[in-house]
């Protein structure tokens, strides 16, 4: 990236800035990241990433920005392709942890400015990123209770909580163990228990 990136236009510049930052924070921790080892990442000055972004919460809130566009495409166009709500659900699961899996950096990001004291516009983004991944899921499981796939009684918000706890809760362990590949390894077997905890028995 260094070799080029002192010539991008505007654009271009931002979009190899959010770049950089998901890839420092998948090496150390998010909260350490300063717009010095940013500059230096993209073979910049300070005052070249300054240019573009005023502040370091500018470039999180791109960042951020960057992490909902993406996650919420691709959850969606994988959702589309598929013939039925629960195989729906298995595909978004899946694209998420394929996400998280290319982009270790991400969580990391997430669970830190959900941690920060007080309220940031970078905290509410990621608040909000979860809103809208939550008001899929919840259409998803309301239409497998309506086509008999999911049981009856299902209690849909709750359904929708555990599925994002269960993707979190593979991330902290492959975080944890230092082995971003193990949540691929784990993750079908995950949702294969979840499935059944929501399917109908009939």
């Amino acid at each position: 990236m260094s070799g080029h990136s002192k010539h991008l236009p505007a654009d271009e510049r931002r979009a190899a800035t959010v770049e950089a930052v998901v890839d420092l924070a998948a090496e150390q921790n998010p909260s350490d990241i300063t717009t010095t080892a940013i500059a230096q990442r993209m073979g910049l000055t300070q005052g070249a990433l300054f240019r573009h972004f005023p502040t370091k919460d500018a470039i999180l809130q791109a960042v951020m920005s960057w992490v909902t566009e993406r996650l919420l495409a691709r959850v969606d166009k994988a959702a589309e392709g598929t013939t039925s709500p629960v195989a729906a659900l298995e595909a978004v699961f899946m694209t998420h942890i394929d996400f998280v899996s290319e982009h270790p950096g991400v969580p990391r990001m997430l669970f830190g400015e959900l941690q920060r004291p007080g309220e940031t516009l970078p905290k509410r983004m990621v608040q909000t990123l979860i809103q809208h991944y939550g008001e899929r899921l919840h259409r998803l499981l309301e239409a497998g209770k309506a086509q008999g796939e999911l049981d009856a009684g299902l209690d849909v918000e709750a359904a929708a909580v555990l599925f994002i706890g269960t993707i979190q809760g593979l991330v902290m362990q492959s975080l944890l163990a230092g082995k971003v590949c193990r949540i691929r390894r784990d993750a079908p077997a995950v949702f294969a228990i979840y499935r059944r905890g929501i399917e109908s028995n009939t």
